[in-house]
């Protein structure tokens, strides 16, 4: 019988040692948030995530949820939010002359508190009440909610206007606060293949030929899609998108003026961004490649709204395209 239960215990350790490999190959340069979050599910506790927008928390938090035998469910804290809007409410039915309980996303297994932060008091004491007790109260009933129960919470720190920070009573509800950073290099271009490979497998699987046509039908735009993945990029060509990007975060290795207009820089969701939107544009030049011109071109366009400048730029009158022009010049082609 002990034989048999340390056969047991191996097997669930190698699942999950398994599992670890596998999530790491599929969110890249997140190691320490795979590792917390497998931890936190251990421990039978709850996760705070801080970082910028783009770094793959809902990603990691989702691709857990898909191998494992739970539900998932991510709400999007917004000022508005009521606490019903979370643990759900009972509806009347006219017909039947009752009562029945209609749960909300607290219900589920694992669920994604998108910036905790944005909601106010009551809707955060709504979940920090489940998280502490594991159970909900709707209209006089208390639920008991399942064994397997975890929350991982994520806050923004760029934007603290209209927030409602989490008091330190609260916050010490969760099991761990994880702070989570920027890929480096290698990792950013891992992940832009990485997304470029899953897009071209979906395009694959829903790919449908149609020679003829009197307008563009939906499979036309699938396989145009398709070819554009597979347009090619070359190295140097991808390096350099890489080093742009992250030019933007790290501006004082190129420029001490660039530092001081340069508050916060872009995430690797700009990295995808340009390789996607330089491939396209070769693609309609009827290029069968991508050049270091197109991701010039539209640079401006997916870094503008990604930056933020400092006060001392804004004071100055420096735009973002201005700053963008000034990287373009700084960062050279690989």
């Amino acid at each position: 019988m002990l034989r048999k239960d340390r056969q047991l215990t191996m097997s669930v350790h190698q699942a999950f040692i398994d599992l670890k490999t596998e999530l790491e190959q599929q969110i890249i340069g997140q190691q320490a948030l795979i590792e917390r979050l497998l931890i936190a599910l251990l421990a039978d506790g709850h996760l705070l995530v801080e970082g910028a927008p783009g770094l793959a928390k809902t990603r990691a938090i989702k691709a857990l949820a898909e191998r494992l035998d739970v539900g998932f469910q991510r709400i999007q804290f917004t000022p508005d939010l009521l606490p019903a809007d979370l643990t759900g409410t009972e509806v009347f039915h006219p017909d039947k002359g009752e009562f029945s309980l209609r749960p909300g996303p607290i219900f589920h297994d694992f669920l994604l508190a998108d910036e905790i932060n944005r909601a106010p008091a009551k809707v955060q004491s709504a979940l920090l009440e489940a998280m502490a007790e594991r159970q909900v109260s709707i209209a006089g009933r208390t639920l008991p909610l399942g064994d397997v129960f975890l929350v991982m919470a994520t806050q923004n720190p760029l934007e603290q206007e209209g927030t409602y920070p989490l008091p330190e009573a609260q916050l010490d509800r969760f099991l761990m606060h994880v702070w989570i950073d920027y890929p480096d290099s290698a990792e950013e271009l891992a992940i832009m293949r990485l997304v470029r490979k899953e897009l071209l497998q979906r395009q694959q699987a829903d790919h449908s030929a149609h020679p003829t046509w009197d307008k563009m039908p939906r499979e036309a735009i699938l396989d145009a899609r398709q070819q554009v993945l597979n347009l090619h990029m070359a190295e140097a060509v991808e390096h350099y998108i890489v080093a742009l990007v992250q030019a933007t975060r790290r501006p004082e290795v190129y420029d001490e003026q660039l530092a001081q207009w340069l508050r916060f820089g872009a995430s690797p969701r700009a990295v995808l961004a340009l390789e996607r939107c330089s491939r396209a544009r070769a693609w309609l030049a009827g290029r069968d490649h991508v050049l270091p011109e197109d991701v010039q071109v539209l640079a401006a366009d997916i870094l503008r709204h990604r930056l933020l400048r400092d006060y001392s730029a804004e004071a100055e009158g420096i735009s973002l395209d201005s700053i963008i022009q000034r990287l373009l010049a700084l960062v050279p082609v690989a």
